[in-house]
This record gives structure tokens, C-alpha cells and sequence, in this order.
């Protein structure tokens, strides 16, 4: 292949443009911000569920509590009732009787329920302490990731502009070149890691490194100034 000189020239300079791209935009996919702002998400994720589940643990505590004390309160107004009513009947022992038997009953169950109010309450206790600690979880996280993000925009900005930079030189360079010889660039290219062009280096590949023999050096030069490696394939330039 028989390249003007003027066009190697642009083809290493696109290629060199190329790479500064490539390289800017490895170092944009690999910033380490990204996998702590995927992680933070994730967390906040799992941290929402908990909090969801503890709201949920919490709010039937709360109707325990509540369930509770209606009970106690109707007992109390009952345990009224029924003294009011031992206090008016002094004389039936009968009477007086049967209603201090059900004025005790009311007593008893009215200790139950305390019993049980101050288990609803040490266990919501419980219940707001964890919801407190997953809140402040969230906090850190939150303040982890906002930290993350800027510090991606602040990396990642320069990043971008080093890639749009390169694309817009690249697409200048390009439209100077001929179209038949851009395609094969590509074409190497894409299948090289971006090294697309190397220099003959004695009777060595400037990029694989492997000698190419001299009655195969002597082909290649016949054939023009730019050559396919017969080892890596790139545009080798003679």
C-alpha cells in the first residue's frame, strides 16, 4: 500500500488522538468514585427495607400499646362500676359477693395488662434505638456517597472534556484523510487495542517487536510504504 507522506503524518496523529480518547475515557469508566457511589446506593437500598420493616414493627408496638390501654381504661371504668355498686348494695352479701369476685378478676387482669404495656414499651424501645442507629447508617451513607458524587463530577469533567476533545480532533483529522485508508485504519484498529500504525524499527515491528525476515522486508518495501505486519497485522509503516 502507497500512502502519501503528508497522510502517514495525519494517520499518527489520528492515532495518537485515539489513544489520548481511549485512555481518557478507560480512566473515566475506572474511577473508583463510581463503585463507591454503586455501593452507596445499594446500601441505601437495603438500609430503606430495614427501616420500612422496623416502621412497620414499630407502628403494631404503638397499637399494642394502644389496644392495651383501651382495655385497662374500659377495666377501670368497670372496677368504678362495680365499687359503686358493692357500695350501694352493703346489705346483699350475695350481691356483694359476686360483684367483688368480678372486681377482682378485674384487678387481675388489669396487673396483666401492665405487664404486658411495659413489655410493648421496652420492646418499641428497642425498636426506635435500631431505627435511630439505621438512621444514622443512612446518614453516613448518604453524606458518602453526596462526597463521591462531587468528586466524580469534579474528575469526570475533565475526564469528558478530554474525550470530547479528542472526538472533535479526531473527526477534523479524519476528513482530511482518504476514506479508503480510514476504514482499514479502523478496521486494525478495532481489533488491536487502538494500536492500529506502527514504524519499521530496523527489520523489527515498533510494536510487536518481532523481526520480520529480509526477503519478506524486501516484498513488503516493494509493495509500497505501508505494509500489514506479517506478525500482529498492524499498518506498519516502511
Amino acid at each position: 500500500m502507497r500512502v502519501a507522506t503528508d497522510d502517514l503524518a495525519k494517520l499518527l496523529i489520528l492515532q495518537q488522538v485515539d489513544l489520548g480518547g481511549l485512555a481518557a475515557q478507560k480512566q473515566l469508566d475506572e474511577l473508583p468514585q463510581r463503585a463507591i457511589i454503586a455501593d452507596c446506593r445499594k446500601k441505601k437500598q437495603v438500609l430503606n427495607a430495614k427501616l420500612d420493616k422496623l416502621a412497620e414493627l414499630a407502628s403494631a408496638s404503638e397499637d399494642e400499646i394502644s389496644r392495651i390501654g383501651e382495655e385497662d381504661a374500659k377495666l377501670a371504668q368497670k372496677q368504678q362500676r362495680l365499687q359503686q355498686e358493692i357500695d350501694a348494695v352493703k346489705g346483699d352479701f350475695r350481691s356483694v359477693g359476686a360483684r367483688t369476685k368480678e372486681l377482682n378478676g378485674a384487678a387481675k387482669r388489669r396487673a396483666t395488662l401492665d405487664e404486658k404495656l411495659t413489655q410493648a414499651y421496652a420492646e418499641l424501645e428497642k425498636i426506635d434505638a435500631v431505627i435511630t442507629q439505621a438512621r444514622e447508617m443512612m446518614q453516613d451513607v448518604v453524606a458518602k456517597e453526596e462526597a463521591a458524587t462531587a468528586e466524580f463530577v469534579e474528575k469526570g469533567s475533565a475526564l469528558k472534556e478530554k474525550c470530547a476533545k479528542a472526538r472533535a480532533e479526531r473527526a477534523a483529522i479524519v476528513t482530511q484523510l482518504p476514506a479508503e485508508l480510514v476504514r482499514e485504519y479502523e478496521k486494525v484498529a478495532a481489533r488491536s487495542g487502538g494500536v492500529a500504525v506502527g514504524r519499521l524499527n530496523g527489520s523489527s515491528c515498533g510494536v510487536c517487536r518481532n523481526s520480520i525476515d529480509a526477503g519478506r522486508l524486501v516484498a513488503m518495501k516493494a509493495e509500497g510504504n505501508v505494509a500489514a505486519c506479517p506478525h500482529c497485522k498492524r499498518l506498519l509503516v516502511l
